[in-house]
């Protein structure tokens, strides 16, 4: 079971902020092969949901509420650690950064910008595509949408 906390920008210490960070980069660029500007000035405005398992990251994700990214509050820089996915820390970290919006922000539609690849793992959680397929990063995305 994940130990997951939600903090600000502010809240955040120097050591978890490094290992978000961190935790990002290892699998956004290093793993995904994928040069970009992970840290894109929106941290600052982000809620940060940090799933720990023996204290150590695991698991990540930041939100927004509507139109600080999107129109509608989203979720962003979904992260798993490679060695951790085995034991569905995806299922657990959007689960709680759903609850967390609908805690912190009292919305009930929720934007994502997926990797195409990741569409069922969304479906699963009642995320729906809407719209025509996109490059970012030279990645495949696909927006969808959560609506309770």
């Amino acid at each position: 079971m994940l130990n997951i906390y939600t903090k600000s920008f502010e809240e955040l210490t120097i050591q978890e902020l490094y290992d978000l960070l961190q935790l990002r980069s290892e699998v956004f660029v290093v793993e995904q092969d994928c040069i970009y500007q992970d840290i894109d000035g929106k941290d600052q405005k982000a809620l940060h949901v940090m799933g720990y398992k023996a204290q150590k990251l695991v698991a990540y994700t930041r939100i927004f509420k509507p139109n600080d990214y999107f129109e509608y509050a989203s979720i962003g820089r979904v992260v798993v650690k490679q060695e951790a996915r085995k034991f569905q820390y995806g299922y657990a970290i959007m689960k709680a950064s759903i609850d967390a919006i609908e805690m912190h922000f009292k919305e009930q539609q929720i934007k994502i910008s997926a990797q195409t690849y990741l569409k069922t793992f969304y479906n699963n959680l009642d995320f729906f595509e809407v719209g025509e397929g996109y490059l970012e990063d030279s990645i495949p995305h696909i927006a969808m949408i959560k609506s309770n």
